[in-house]
């Protein structure tokens, strides 16, 4: 898919930006779920990243979902169902140009994706060195295939495989 890959330095901004969309997530979703996780690479301090901010609703399982959709629905999110990932159920969304573009994800709290998303985010915060070496790898992606985002994310694919590796969890297939 041809799509513009722009990678940007850390902001501090981002965290302000996940707390404002998990404000008007946990007003309609604060008794259906668990917790509302910042993952991807703006959940990790110092670390170049997409300005697009990944939200992880978690919930207890999957009877949880049609009241979670419901609740989404009311404040102008569409289910997209799991695009290809068990376990991790996608949404879009509408009338939201007052937060900072996001990707928003409700996985059940046993999901696999979860947990990839989690223990990636806390390898990263735990490692300095990984979190330089992931931005130089982002950030040369980005000039590479500023124009590809299939070939951005083949280009940085062997460094979360490792990190993956280290971690003990298997990538998605």
């Amino acid at each position: 898919m041809k799509k513009k890959v722009v990678v940007q330095p850390y902001d501090e901004a981002w965290k302000a930006d996940f707390k404002a969309i998990r404000d008007e997530l946990d007003a309609v979703l604060k008794d259906l779920v668990l917790q509302i996780e910042h993952v991807g690479s703006t959940s990790v301090e110092g670390l170049s990243a997409k300005p697009i901010i990944d939200i992880d609703v978690v919930i207890e399982d999957r009877t949880c979902l049609p009241a979670v959709i419901s609740a989404l629905e009311k404040i102008g999110y569409t289910h997209e169902g799991d695009l290809g990932i068990p376990g991790r159920e996608a949404f879009k969304y509408s009338g939201k140009e007052h937060l900072r573009q996001h990707h928003l994800y409700v996985c059940t709290k046993d999901a696999e994706e979860l947990k990839r998303h989690i223990g990636f985010r806390n390898y990263l915060r735990s490692d300095p060195e990984a979190v330089a070496e992931y931005s130089r790898i982002k950030e040369e992606g980005a000039r590479l295939y500023p124009e590809d985002i299939d070939k951005y994310i083949e280009y940085k694919t062997p460094f979360i495989e490792t990190i993956y590796e280290r971690i003990g969890l298997k990538r998605n297939e």
